[in-house]
């Protein structure tokens, strides 16, 4: 529950605000790229190496990075989970310092499953002497070929995860009244103490 009057902080710095958009990019591009784009995917692949590089840096950034950005300060267990699923429906900004409860188990959710994609890649081989991830011939040829079937669920799941963002934040702008954008450009955000 909220305690006390909103106020104005600053959440989101600079180097986790970068990391969100850059990420954003490379995984819409990657996308299109995997989906329709051109029968070489050596563009894709280097792509997947930066996205590899951000992911790192998040994992180092989540325990060493600022408060807002560690996971021991905003992974939370299922009793909080559950009073903010309560809470979040209600029609008014809930203010959260950070990420909220739910939106914690959203973020850990997109790492892991961007994670698990990169993984695949890497081992994937398609059998065309084209798309051969760099660690393909490090596994027997049916991992390698497995690893291509969890890489093509993994960018459906994918598609899932960044629909149902852009479909929370809608809901926050219109339901709520929280302007969850302006604070991952800016790093301000209105907040109230729990």
């Amino acid at each position: 529950m909220a305690g006390g009057p909103a106020h104005r902080e600053r959440i989101w710095d600079p180097a986790l605000r970068a990391f969100h958009w850059t990420l954003a990019i490379l995984v819409v591009a990657n996308w299109l790229l995997g989906k329709i784009g051109p029968s070489d995917m050596t563009l894709h692949f280097w792509l997947g190496y930066a996205v590899i590089g951000l992911l790192l840096f998040r994992l180092v950034w989540g325990f060493v990075g600022p408060p807002s950005a560690r996971f021991g300060q905003f992974v939370r267990g299922p009793r909080a989970v559950l009073a903010y699923a309560g809470e979040m429906v209600r029609p008014r900004p809930s203010n959260w310092p950070g990420h909220s409860p739910i939106g914690a188990l959203a973020v850990v959710a997109m790492l892991v499953v961007l994670i698990l994609q990169v993984i695949t890649g890497l081992f994937a081989d398609p059998e065309d002497y084209i798309n051969v991830g760099p660690l393909a011939s490090q596994v027997s040829s049916a991992t390698s070929r497995a690893a291509l079937r969890w890489h093509h669920r993994g960018a459906d799941l994918i598609l899932i995860l960044v629909l149902l963002h852009w479909a929370v934040i809608l809901f926050y702008r219109l339901w709520k009244r929280e302007n969850l954008v302006d604070p991952m450009i800016t790093g301000w955000k209105w907040v109230r103490r729990r």
